[in-house]
């Protein structure tokens, strides 16, 4: 989250050009790999450009995810029923570091929270992808704000 900074994380990676070069090569390389490639399938011409404008909204960029691209609702639909592993878990976040540290610039304090962001998403949409009902699903439920 926020330390009190003002330059949202958004701008310190350098906006959406730069999310979108590192999502893209992270898809990439999720699409290609034993461990994810079950989880995504053939893959999906658009989810490049949901999982920027979800990155970018979480960072303090615009809130074109939520306004245009159906919200965290969108999302929770997407992870339901996937069952997804600890090992699957590990590996989206092994990969998604991997493409951060060759796409988007910034220091250890900027990739650390990169990094730390995609551990709790990924958290939440491993909890939400186990849930039965409403009461097994994860407490956030909302496009968070890191």
């Amino acid at each position: 989250m926020s330390d009190g900074d003002t330059t949202t994380i958004y701008e310190q990676v350098g906006g959406e050009d730069t999310l979108h070069q590192t999502v893209d090569a992270f898809y990439g390389s999720v699409l290609k790999d034993p461990v994810l490639q079950p989880l995504f399938g053939a893959g999906a011409a658009h989810h490049v450009d949901h999982l920027t404008a979800f990155l970018a909204e979480v960072f303090g960029g615009p809130s074109r995810y939520t306004d245009e691209l159906g919200g965290f609702g969108t999302l929770l639909a997407a992870h339901r029923g996937l069952q997804i592993t600890d090992e699957q878990r590990a590996r989206f976040i092994e990969l998604f570091d991997k493409a951060v540290s060759e796409h988007a610039p910034g220091d250890d304090k900027l990739r650390t929270s990169l990094h730390d962001y995609i551990v709790f998403g990924t958290e939440v949409a491993q909890v939400n992808s186990h849930a039965k009902g409403e009461d097994d699903l994860h407490p956030c439920q909302e496009v968070p704000r890191w």
